[in-house]
């Protein structure tokens, strides 16, 4: 009897846990980067749960961290720089306020002015024969 060759099914869950550990170093350069944090191979292994080793072995993410280690360090995200204050909050609201406001004020006119015009269209008509 010959044994079935499952190398196929083994290269398949391989590739597939490469492209894993891929994603998690990908996401964890992204989170270090965006978070200000400084993006250094000890960082993103530590981050993705992977080796150092591993990130030296693979040069896309390799020169990707090389490249941003060497970059001049950017303050955290701007989205964290800029939240909204509760003063700012509250003019917006005003605001989207009076524009909604305004807004059913010029529906009430222009469904007025369509009635009116409606209204008008019917006593043009000619009356239809009754049966």
């Amino acid at each position: 009897m010959t044994r079935a060759d499952n190398t196929h099914y083994l290269a398949q869950a391989a590739a597939g846990h490469h492209r894993a550990t891929l994603s998690k170093a990908s996401n964890a350069i992204e989170y270090l980067d965006h978070s200000g944090q400084p993006v250094t191979f000890s960082a993103v292994a530590a981050a993705a749960g992977v080796s150092r080793t591993w990130l030296y072995r693979n040069p896309g993410i390799r020169d990707l961290i090389t490249r941003l280690r060497t970059q001049p360090s950017r303050p955290a995200s701007t989205r964290a720089a800029h939240r909204a204050t509760a003063e700012s909050l509250r003019a917006r609201l005003d605001a989207a306020t009076q524009e909604i406001s305004r807004l059913r004020a010029e529906n009430a006119t222009l469904r007025e002015h369509a009635a009116h015009r409606l209204g008008q269209q019917r006593a043009q008509e000619p009356s239809s024969p009754q049966r």
